[in-house]
């Protein structure tokens, strides 16, 4: 059950994130130029310092647990607002890590142009990391205490495929009654109630070398039946149900005169239910060579299941749409093709409310920024749900 909040209150804590936008951009700043891509320990250490940091300085933090993550870095664990009788808790899910390599905080330094701040990473999601913490100090100053216990959690590889963050997220989730999701809202400013399941498979074929010219005849192409392979996964695409299947990466062939003995291509699978993704996903392990010659091998499969619109997931949507009313932010909604950690959540019947993060544009891209002006209004949004749920 949610807890009321008057418009007072609301407007409140929009109030407080303007007073503290400085030193909230300040954070985010060193975040942006602390360099954190996936994969890189020390710029994934460095910036769960800085958080950690600024976590300590917040009295309602009861615990910062830095978790070593072999060949990533470190996730980030900040416990609030205890409550030892509580059974259940409120997650705030993120990630420190960024597509951008190292050297990009060079070629695209920290700007402000306008009402738009630019620097890699800060739209998905240093900006929103930095909005959570603030959060914690927004509830304080305006008197809400949360009604559950509050976990922020901050994992390290999820622009990877989440390998060692995935168990963490889900062990956290198993305990929770809602998890809010700190990834970029959708166009708008509007929140994902559904996100796609992903899979990624690798397509091998073996075919036989032999002359191009001399003797053809004796060889069996890789390329050509990889080509084959290719239109059969083609045909696997539902549109109207949202399932696409794409053939993404292609490889093969040693010499212009040699009939190709190897090929290899990377399929990116979508699906937006559970049961979708399970006869896609063995449609394509049952691929067979077309040409007996040959030899097809599959690997891979679904890396995340789908966030689907349950009953709970539009309960709480409406939820956070009447209190962004209270400031008057019409909050819409959407369904999104991409995943995030979001999605393991979902999976265990926990309800989750994606897209959270401030407004912005160009994740992963060159003209990555946030909108300033959104600041405030999702640092209330996220502060209010913090409190009533």
């Amino acid at each position: 059950m949610s807890q009321p909040i008057t418009r007072e209150k609301m407007q409140a804590l929009r109030d407080h994130f303007i007073a503290r936008q400085h030193e909230l951009l300040a954070l985010t700043c060193a975040l942006v130029e602390t360099e954190s891509p996936s994969g890189d320990k020390d710029g994934s250490s460095a910036v769960v310092s800085l958080l950690a940091s600024a976590a300590s300085s917040i009295p309602s933090v009861n615990s910062i647990e830095r978790i070593s993550s072999e060949n990533f870095g470190e996730h980030l664990r900040i416990r609030a607002f205890a409550d030892p009788s509580s059974e259940k808790s409120l997650i705030i899910l993120g990630h420190t890590d960024t597509v951008h390599p190292r050297g990009a905080i060079k070629e695209r330094p920290w700007r402000t142009e306008a009402n738009r701040v630019f620097g890699p990473g800060i739209f998905d999601m240093k900006a929103n990391c930095a909005v959570a913490l603030e959060s914690l100090r927004a509830c304080e100053a305006i008197g809400l205490r949360p009604r559950l216990p509050v976990t922020i959690l901050l994992t390290c590889d999820e622009e990877t495929g989440s390998p060692t963050g995935r168990p963490l997220v889900e062990a956290e989730a198993k305990n929770a009654q809602t998890v809010l999701v700190l990834e970029p809202p959708a166009a708008g400013g509007s929140v994902k109630t559904s996100r796609k399941g992903t899979g990624m498979f690798t397509i091998q074929v073996e075919g036989r070398a032999a002359h191009a010219g001399l003797e053809p005849e004796k060889g069996v192409s890789a390329v050509l039946e990889l080509a084959r392979q290719t239109i059969r996964l083609h045909e696997l695409n539902d549109p109207q149900n949202g399932t696409t299947v794409t053939v993404n990466v292609v490889s093969g062939g040693t010499h212009s005169n040699v009939i190709p003995a190897e090929a290899r291509a990377e399929v990116d699978m979508r699906f937006s239910s559970a049961d979708a993704g399970a006869l896609v996903e063995r449609n394509i392990r049952m691929l067979e060579a077309i040409d007996s010659r040959a030899q097809v091998t599959v690997s891979g499969g679904i890396n995340r299941p789908p966030l689907e619109r349950t009953k709970k997931v539009e309960e709480l949507y409406l939820h956070a749409r009447t209190l962004a009313t209270l400031i008057d932010f019409d909050l819409g909604e959407a369904s999104v093709g991409g995943a995030s950690d979001g999605n393991f959540v979902a999976a265990l019947g926990v309800p989750v409310l994606d897209g959270l993060g401030v407004q912005g544009d160009g994740a992963h891209a060159v003209h990555e920024h946030i909108i300033c002006d959104d600041i405030p209004i999702r640092g209330a949004l996220l502060s209010a749900l913090m409190a009533t749920l």
